[in-house]
């Protein structure tokens, strides 16, 4: 039997964690006695001192006896796997002297250099859980200050830790360690907090066991809503060591296409979700049909050609069917006309016999079968009746091996009708587990709402960087990472939340920041020509490589260009006085000479400036942004590019039952602003992320294709309340929007929207930033969207 003390004070999580992972197949007694270091005894008498040692000791002594059926990694094993456990010595050496003492700074800088490890993994050593884990997670759960800021969020302890505590907290090992130092001995019976939680009791859960399933009906193109699901699923299956099944659910031919099933399984995997199988409801018709009959022999369904009003209002009402009553052989005999698809037949349905005087109107006889000529994209015209999806769901899931269905809460009132089919076929039971559904302000999740956008030209398709879909926002510059981390931050509540697009474009600034480079954009409209001068000289043209990302060197350099001709943003200029002393950013300081204006003051027609580099940029109160007029080589002279700007597609938060969409449908929504980049925008990639600067983060949407071509650029909302703000609140103005940080008005691209420029609005006014750089988003087909009429 092994023995440890520990100091009462500071109990050592990462340990205890580590000792409950050995526990499902080895004997550890473990207790806390007094206010010792921690101790192990071992068997002979001899003791091991000190949390990781005494770590390290464990795994040395219980690896080999790793019965291989467990599915438990080994979590230190220096023996077979001598670089691994070299790194997991790295971590452990990082917990033991960077995350202990009140030191703020000394915690920052820790934090830091977990999250850039963290970034794109999901563990610190290899791929599953290792003692490293266990050990920096156990250090920061002691730490008294990152508890503090994890909880209040008033520290920045960085994303990727968040979403890393939080998955290694949710292993089974580290919640029985929790439970063991609250004094209590199942962790899944004590209280919870819903938000971000996922810590819940899903009952009869065991490792390597639990089989989740997601299944979209191929009729349209993941949402956010569907990417909760989809990602929650994955979770639990992958925390349990199980299996994750993707079921398309194909019971409706009339909208579903194989497109939508290629689109579906592409967002999947732009979302890193590997399913371990993939089927259709359609794969078991033959089955369904079986089960379909078996029910009615058995007087639990009968065949209705009461007509679909008559029967809707029936329900209502709680009143039985003239049919309720049929003898199984007229019910068998129905069915079969239905299955042939006669005129008789395609007037009627098959109905679960349930309870008509049910509360519960999903009990009161719902349907199971019903009639359906049109073409099924896989089955093709074999069949002419289909069930729906409350029958077929349960019976595919329990024949599939599913253990827990995670269904959004709206479907409470069909749990009982789900577990009643399971009963009424004798099948193996499933275990339904509710979580709320994403609900976001000024947007719409219906999938026929959607649709109906789409076929009115609201919209260019379902990738359009207004919709909520996956392709759609993030075309809009939303990344895979800040999208996982955010759902995935929501955990599996049942709390309903109306919630706000800032919190999640926060969270994907922070992953773009640290590697967007900077660019310079210069808005056309009243653009205003500068020469300048150095010590009565011209200045001569001339080029130098700066870094695109001065907190970033990885990110690389950018060619700028300097001469004594260059543009100024109308907004910029306008500002200045004769002799004021600015800053041109990224090149030094200059004075003002002279300014020319014209007849009725509305536009700059001359600015002359003097250069001052021995100037002290910290005295000046104006920073601006320029351009030269031209460069040495073509490709080094500005480009042309049109910036994007977007509001909502609705203009109420939250659409109500009753509420015609149409009533609520923004005017305006989509707005264009012409400037001029430099140079090195004519490298970026369809999918690029960049910073202007001064005026936000933007995703490259239309490369430079050569010659006078155009580089389209959509802005990225960064989180702050100004960005997310619907422009339909605005009162509309003469003045054209100012885009994203830029002092002044902005000019419209003439054409088909130029008369929709007139709203004003502070929706994407950004503040100066410090940080940016480039995501690779690769290369995929997120944009070749068909279209969907």
């Amino acid at each position: 039997m092994l023995k440890f003390a520990a100091k009462s004070t500071q109990v050592p999580l990462g340990l205890l964690a580590t000792v409950h992972h050995l526990k499902r197949f080895a004997k550890l007694d473990y207790t806390f006695e007094g206010d010792t270091d921690v101790v192990l005894t071992l068997p002979g008498g001899q003791s091991v001192t000190g949390n990781h040692n005494v770590m390290r000791t464990l795994l040395r002594l219980h690896n080999p006896s790793i019965p291989t059926d467990t599915g438990l990694a080994s979590l230190y094993d220096p023996k077979t796997n001598p670089v691994e456990a070299s790194l997991v010595d790295y971590w452990l050496d990082f917990a033991q002297t960077r995350l202990v003492g009140s030191d703020h700074k000394g915690l920052a800088s820790a934090l830091v250099s977990l999250d850039t490890h963290l970034r794109f993994r999901t563990v610190l050593v290899g791929y599953q859980v290792t003692l490293a884990d266990y050990a920096v997670w156990g250090a920061l759960k002691s730490h008294a200050v990152f508890g503090r800021n994890l909880k209040t969020g008033k520290g920045d302890v960085g994303v990727s830790v968040a979403r890393w505590v939080g998955f290694v907290g949710a292993q089974e090992a580290a919640k029985e360690a929790v439970a063991a130092v609250e004094g209590t001995k199942n962790a899944a019976n004590k209280a919870k907090k819903d938000q971000g939680s996922f810590e819940i009791d899903l009952p009869g859960a065991k490792s390597g066991a639990v089989v989740t399933r997601f299944p979209p009906e191929p009729s349209g193109y993941l949402h956010i809503g569907h990417a909760k699901a989809a990602l929650l699923n994955e979770y639990f299956a992958r925390t349990y060591h199980g299996k994750l099944l993707v079921r398309f659910d194909d019971t409706n031919p009339s909208k579903e296409k194989t497109e939508f099933e290629d689109s579906i399984l592409e967002d999947l995997t732009l979302l890193g979700i590997k399913p371990d199988s993939v089927s259709h409801t359609s794969d078991y018709f033959g089955v369904l049909m079986e089960k379909a009959i078996e029910l009615i022999k058995s007087g639990k369904a009968y065949v209705d050609d009461t007509p679909l009003e008559v029967m809707r209002d029936e329900r209502m009402k709680g009143i039985e069917s003239k049919c309720r009553n049929l003898s199984v052989e007229e019910n068998l005999k129905r069915f079969e006309s239905m299955k042939q698809g006669t005129p008789e037949g395609q007037k009627s349905a098959l109905r679960a016999k349930i309870d008509m005087s049910s509360p519960n109107g999903t009990l009161r006889d719902p349907v199971m079968y019903r009639y359906n000529a049109d073409h099924h994209h896989r089955t093709g015209n074999k069949y002419k009746i289909y069930p729906t999806y409350d029958f077929a769901c349960p019976v595919v899931d329990s024949l599939e091996g599913v253990t827990h269905a995670l269904r959004t809460n709206e479907y409470r009132d069909r749990n009982p009708q789900f577990d009643w089919v399971i009963d009424a076929l004798g099948l193996r039971k499933v275990h339904i587990w509710d979580y709320s559904r994403v609900s976001f302000e000024h947007t719409l999740l219906s999938k026929r709402k959607l649709t109906k956008l789409v076929e009115m030209g609201r919209v260019t398709g379902w990738d359009d960087p207004r919709f909520p879909t996956v392709r759609g926002i993030r075309r809009r510059g939303m990344t895979i990472e800040a999208l996982r981390t955010y759902i995935l931050m929501q955990g599996a509540s049942q709390k309903e939340l109306m919630l706000s697009w800032d919190k999640i474009w926060a969270v994907n600034k922070k992953v773009v920041d640290p590697v967007a480079p900077r660019h310079t954009a210069i808005v056309r409209d009243n653009i205003v020509k500068v020469k300048v001068v150095d010590d009565g000289k011209e200045v001569k043209l001339s080029t130098q490589d700066l870094p695109k990302h001065k907190k970033n060197p990885d990110v690389g350099t950018k060619t700028t260009v300097f001469s004594g001709e260059l543009y100024l943003e109308f907004a910029d200029a306008k500002e200045l006085k004769v002799g004021e002393e600015i800053t041109l950013m990224d090149w030094g300081n200059a004075i003002v000479s002279k300014i020319t204006w014209n007849g009725d003051h509305t536009a700059i027609t001359g600015l002359d400036l003097k250069l001052h580099l021995a100037g002290d940029f910290k005295t000046t109160e104006k920073k601006v942004t320029w351009l030269s007029r031209k460069g040495p080589q073509a490709e080094q002279e500005p480009v042309r590019a049109i910036l994007f700007d977007y509001d909502y597609l609705i203009t109420k938060k939250k659409i109500e039952q009753d509420d015609e969409m149409e009533d609520f449908l923004t005017p305006v929504t989509e707005f264009k602003t012409e400037a001029w980049c430099d140079g090195n925008v004519r490298g970026l990639k369809r999918g690029d992320i960049i910073q202007l600067e001064r005026k936000g983060y933007y995703i490259c949407d239309k490369a430079w294709a050569g010659n006078n071509s155009e580089v389209h650029l959509i802005y990225i909302p960064d989180g702050k309340l100004a960005s997310v703000q619907s422009r339909a609140a605005t009162v509309a103005t003469a003045s054209l929007p100012v885009i994203a940080g830029s002092a002044g008005s902005s000019a419209a691209v003439e054409g088909e929207r130029a008369a929709e420029q007139a709203t004003a609005s502070k929706m994407y006014v950004v503040k100066s930033f410090v940080d940016f750089g480039k995501v690779e988003l690769g290369d995929s087909k997120m944009y070749n969207v068909k279209s969907y009429v």
